[in-house]
This record gives C-alpha cells, sequence and structure tokens, in this order.
C-alpha cells in the first residue's frame, strides 16, 4: 500500500466566535484526531447532518476544526489494532464523524478500530456509502423491531418520512422481505417513485385527521417514524397489538405528547433507533443484513447520484432547502473500489 502524503486534501468546517466557516485545505495526519487505523477514503456522501454541519445551519459538531462527512468508506493504509490490516477494504458510517471526530471528507482518513467494518462480501465500497447511515440505520429499525416480535402477518408497515433516505431504504427492504408498507408522507408527486420502492399505496399527511382519543382505530401492524412530534404521538394510538414503533427522526418536533393506553392496552413498543452509539458486533450484524436479506433491490433509484469531490462545497444548500431527491455519493477516489 502507498504511504500517506505529507499533505493531503480535506474539507474542513471551523468556527470564528459564533460564524462557521468551511472549505478545502491541505492537512497532515497529524492535523487529525487520534485513531488505531489509518484509510486511504474511496467514497462518502451526504447526509442532511453533513449539509447542517457545513452550513452552519445546525450546531452538529461539538468541537472545532473537524473534517466534514460522517460516512467514509476506503481501505486501510496502517493499523495498530490487530483487526484490521493493510489492505483491508473497510467502512465507517456515523460513529461520531464530523461530530467529535475527523470525518470521511478527505483523502486520508484516521479512525478508531471499533468504529470500522469490514466491507461486506458482494458488496463495493460505492454500494456501502449508496447505502451510508441512512441504509444502515432502516436496516437497524427493521432488526429491533424482528428482535420484539414483529411479522408481516401483523399487518402492514407504515412509513413516515418516506421519501427520504431512511424513509425510501425502510420501504425497499420491509417490501423486500414481505411486509406490506404503507408510505405517509407530504410529496403525493412521488408515487411512481415510492411504489417502485415498493410501497403499496400512499397516505397524504396533509390529509389526516389525527384525533385526540387515547387510542383511535388499529391500522398498522408497525411503523418506523422518521417525523416524531405529533405524527409519533399518532402512531401510538394507531398501531395494533403487540406493533413495534421504531422512532428514529425528529423532522416534525421532539416532544411526544401521549398516553400509556396504547402501552398497557394494546402492547404497543416504542423503539427508540441510535445508529451511533453500539456495540461492533451489532454494528457488523446489520451490515451482514445489508449485504444479504435486507439488501436493497432499488439501490440506484434511492442514490442515483455521484459527485467528484471537487464539486461537494456546492452540493450542501440543496439538502438544507429540501430540494435533493435520492441520495449522493461523494467520489474521493474511485480506483480503490
Amino acid at each position: 500500500m502507498s504511504t500517506v502524503p505529507e499533505k493531503f486534501k480535506a474539507f474542513r468546517i471551523h468556527k470564528n466566535d459564533k460564524t462557521i466557516s468551511s472549505g478545502f485545505e491541505q492537512i497532515s495526519l497529524d492535523d487529525l484526531t487520534a485513531g488505531e487505523v489509518v484509510i486511504k477514503v474511496a467514497y462518502s456522501d451526504i447526509n442532511y447532518k453533513d449539509a447542517l454541519a457545513a452550513t452552519g445551519k445546525g450546531r452538529i459538531l461539538r468541537t472545532y476544526p473537524l473534517v466534514g462527512g460522517i460516512d467514509l468508506s476506503g481501505v486501510v493504509i496502517s493499523s495498530e489494532d490487530s483487526r484490521f490490516h493493510a489492505g483491508d477494504k473497510v467502512l465507517v458510517c456515523g460513529a461520531q464523524l464530523s461530530e467529535l471526530y475527523d470525518g470521511g471528507y478527505s483523502e486520508y482518513a484516521r479512525v478508531k478500530a471499533d468504529s470500522l467494518v469490514n466491507l461486506p462480501v458482494g458488496m463495493s465500497l460505492r454500494d456501502v456509502m449508496a447505502l451510508g447511515t441512512a441504509g444502515y440505520t432502516a436496516a437497524l429499525a427493521i432488526q429491533r423491531m424482528e428482535d420484539n416480535g414483529q411479522i408481516p402477518e401483523r399487518g402492514p408497515i407504515v412509513v413516515t418520512g418516506a421519501t427520504g433516505g431512511v424513509g425510501s431504504f425502510s420501504i425497499n427492504m420491509l417490501a423486500n422481505i414481505g411486509y406490506e408498507v404503507i408510505a405517509f408522507t407530504g410529496k403525493t408527486e412521488q408515487e411512481p417513485y415510492l411504489k417502485a420502492l415498493g410501497a403499496s399505496q400512499l397516505i397524504n399527511r396533509n390529509d389526516i385527521e389525527m384525533g385526540t382519543k387515547p387510542l383511535e382505530t388499529a391500522q398498522w401492524g408497525g411503523a418506523i417514524d422518521n417525523v416524531g412530534g405529533d405524527t409519533l404521538a399518532w402512531l401510538t394510538r394507531t398501531t395494533n397489538v403487540w406493533g413495534n414503533i421504531a422512532s428514529i427522526g425528529l423532522a416534525g418536533g421532539f416532544k411526544l405528547e401521549s398516553t400509556v393506553m396504547p402501552f398497557i392496552l394494546r402492547g404497543v413498543s416504542l423503539l427508540g433507533i441510535n445508529s451511533v452509539e453500539m456495540p461492533l458486533s451489532v454494528r457488523a450484524q446489520g451490515w451482514k443484513r445489508l449485504a444479504s436479506d435486507l439488501k436493497p433491490t432499488q439501490l440506484d433509484l434511492i442514490a442515483p447520484t455521484t459527485i467528484k469531490f471537487a464539486e461537494l462545497p456546492n452540493a450542501f444548500d440543496a439538502y438544507v432547502d429540501g430540494t435533493v431527491t435520492g441520495r449522493t455519493v461523494v467520489e474521493i477516489d474511485a480506483s480503490l473500489d
């Protein structure tokens, strides 16, 4: 394997007083946060959190300066941990990159060994960044629901925030393993896209009267919720007996106003999904399933765009504005794949 050059290109985020600035810089390995494994980066991706961090529209970083990018894939250059060796193809998703540690928007990265996963058999370095944290989070939600007894025979699964990355992957994965899936969205013009992923029908969130009773008519076997707030409260009131709700996002608000009635009268379970802090064994199992029964069949439809590293600074505003359709992969060194 090659050695790390004295200087290399990275997209770094700074804070000066209350002002956030970001851009490309030439940095050295010594500028990176500590870690046991050095990686030559092949690909990263763009998540909503990445856009908030880079533009300063959200306070994602807990320390400055940091290299942006919460995900990366690439090839190990050197390792102080016996689990990884030079030449290994690996990935990191979440693991507090671009929050506490330098992230994937760099030609080289240095990461903690406990955050690394070997590239799953049958997947490319680009494939895993097309999935990224969004795909992994969807898989983790499904895995936790199944661990808690979710089966297709209990009824359809409703997915909120259906056109987003987690929502899109959830629909495709659930449909592929035998669930009926209902897409809950305000973007009804995306019906052809959502049905191509496997949704049997759409619910227009703008047409829903959520009611105020402690329990409403039970409609779903379970739910994957990316919205939170009033929508999540409504899901607790409308999920059927022994159904599971995986709570992932808070686009609609962080407060949850509910009662204990769905939990003690219907046995509904509310499962919190944290895709960052987890044992390495759980992380590895999730990626194993993403390479097997949960492997999306519509990956190119969900992640249709690849941009060059140099194009990265101009890509964030569209994410903040909500005008992006599908996921974006960032190509840093495709020759490694």
